[in-house]
């Protein structure tokens, strides 16, 4: 018996060990109870604040971050990037203003002002004025509900080259963005060239895209008789310009103004050659050729800008001279033209004549002397 009580003794000396494990177990099973309980809890607080649209927000941004670095492969650099980006944020707030005001566009006063700063031209400036009351009375009788009669703005230039109406053209359109008749306002110039191709079918594409980019502004054709053939002339794809022009100022009247321009008696030949240019173009503007007291004051308004002093001598032969060549114009008479080339002559034989100086002065530098016109003149 004695052997049989120790060996008892001994058993369950052997077993305690294993029943003090077999607590430490149902200790954790505790333990692991209480988390999942924790899980479970914190669980059903993330769908619950889920429904919140910041939580949204944030699981959105979450997700959209890890996708994104899955797709870069390297999310450290792009998280690093983000204060650079961020820091660039305040000067492109700060350059906002900068840009608004560097693309503030001309208002109606300032346009008719630089419209009355050109030189001669008076009929010309008295029509397009007229022609601006009548569009901003037109708008005034809309808001009443009063009926008004069709309206086509469509021009017809005719004059000699240098009189000005490409720069006419140029403030017309800008009046017009500024009245709210068109919507942008730019000022497209073509010629034969910027219309008609070389092979059939090509005319009307490029014709089309030539309206295209004029859309919202006005497209200016100068030498615009030469699209209408001579009789006799047999095929020319001047006629199909001028068809397809046709056609798409009338799908287009709401913002598109064309303003056809050359020589007087070939326009009247070109808008007689078909009946639609008759029917569209109404509206003719008359720009004469400049007198000699015109031509000098633009040719002295071209010599302050640069900064050119005339002596008396050479102002007496200035004068002298455009008046001699008005008396002697013709039909290829240049206006301003022949003025800005011989400005730009005078400024060659100045620079010849200065060059040749040991010393430069500031008064020889802006001096224009009689020998310097009397070379400019024949050249």
């Amino acid at each position: 018996m004695d052997n049989s009580k120790n060996d008892r003794i001994n058993l369950e000396r052997n077993l305690k060990p294993a029943g003090t494990y077999l607590d430490s177990l149902s200790d954790f099973a505790d333990l692991l109870g209480t988390i999942k309980q924790a899980e479970d809890a914190a669980k059903e607080l993330i769908e619950e604040t889920s429904a919140t649209p910041r939580a949204k927000l944030l699981s959105e941004k979450m997700s959209d971050k890890k996708d994104t670095d899955c797709a870069i492969g390297n999310a450290p650099n792009a998280a690093s990037s983000a204060p650079n980006a961020a820091s660039s944020a305040p000067n492109a707030a700060s350059s906002a203003p900068e840009a608004e005001t560097a693309e503030k566009e001309p208002t109606v006063e300032e346009l008719l002002e630089r419209l009355d700063t050109l030189v001669g031209l008076e009929n010309i400036k008295q029509n397009v004025k007229s022609l601006i009351n009548y569009v901003k009375i037109r708008g005034l009788r809309e808001e009443k509900e009063l009926p008004n009669p069709p309206l086509s703005l469509h021009m017809v230039f005719m004059g000699n080259p240098g009189t000005g109406k490409t720069t006419v053209a140029r403030i017309l359109s800008e009046l017009y963005r500024a009245i709210g008749v068109l919507s942008k306002g730019q000022l497209i110039e073509v010629d034969r060239s910027g219309l008609v191709a070389g092979f059939v079918g090509q005319t009307a594409i490029k014709t089309t895209e030539a309206v295209k980019s004029a859309l919202g502004g006005i497209l200016f054709i100068d030498e615009a008789y030469s699209l209408a053939p001579d009789v006799g002339s047999g095929n020319d794809f001047g006629r199909e310009a001028i068809e397809t022009l046709l056609k798409l100022m009338e799908d287009n009247r709401n913002d598109l103004i064309v303003i056809v321009a050359g020589y007087s008696e070939l326009m009247e030949r070109f808008i007689g050659s078909n009946p639609g240019l008759e029917s569209r173009f109404n509206r003719y503007f008359v720009f004469e050729d400049y007198n000699s007291d015109e031509l000098y004051a633009i040719f002295d308004s071209m010599c302050a800008k640069s900064e050119y002093a005339l002596t008396e001598d050479a102002i007496e032969f200035a004068h002298r001279h455009f008046r001699d060549i008005y008396e002697m114009r013709d039909e290829n008479f240049g206006n301003a033209r022949h003025v800005r080339n011989f400005f730009e002559n005078i400024v060659s034989v100045h620079s010849d004549r200065v060059s040749s100086l040991d010393e430069h002065t500031r008064e020889d530098l802006t001096t224009v002397i009689l020998e310097d016109l009397d070379k400019a003149a024949i050249m």
